[in-house]
């Protein structure tokens, strides 16, 4: 049962740390970013995350015992994205995460569909989704400058 309470609440703790990093890092150098043109607008951020960390925490709390181990290392891999990019400023070393945090989610992925929960899936499929999509933005940043 601790685990089930345990998983969302660090779901939430590494949302908190994440955003801690856009907080703290110099949006002078974002800013100065050359950014792709596939780019959202900051806002659309600050919408997809909080639905993404709900889902998380949902999905968490039901399949704790199956999938904790890789979760919570997921969720440190999550967290240290930010710091990577935004506070340290080095896109290469985000891009090395989230590579290791997408083959980590996909694996979570296949977890849910061997227990053939569909409905964690599902939920679960836009934050795999979604990470997919920033690496994308964070190759281009890369390559971009």
């Amino acid at each position: 049962m601790k685990l089930r309470i345990l998983l969302p609440v660090f779901t939430f703790v590494a949302a908190w740390i994440g955003a801690l990093a856009s907080d703290i890092g110099n949006s002078n150098w974002y800013i100065a970013l050359e950014k792709p043109f596939f780019n959202p607008p900051a806002y659309i951020f600050g919408i997809v995350w909080p639905v993404l960390y709900l889902l998380m925490a949902t999905v968490s709390f039901f399949n704790a015992k199956i999938i904790y181990k890789t979760y919570i290392i997921q969720l440190v891999l999550n967290s240290l994205w930010g710091w990577f990019f935004f506070v340290f400023e080095n896109p290469i070393l985000s891009l090395i995460d989230i590579g290791i945090l997408i083959i980590l989610n996909i694996y979570l992925l296949g977890i849910l569909l061997k227990y053939k929960n569909w409905l964690s899936f599902s939920l679960y499929l836009p934050y795999v989704l979604w990470i997919s999509f920033a690496l994308v933005l964070n190759l281009a940043i890369v390559i971009l400058n």
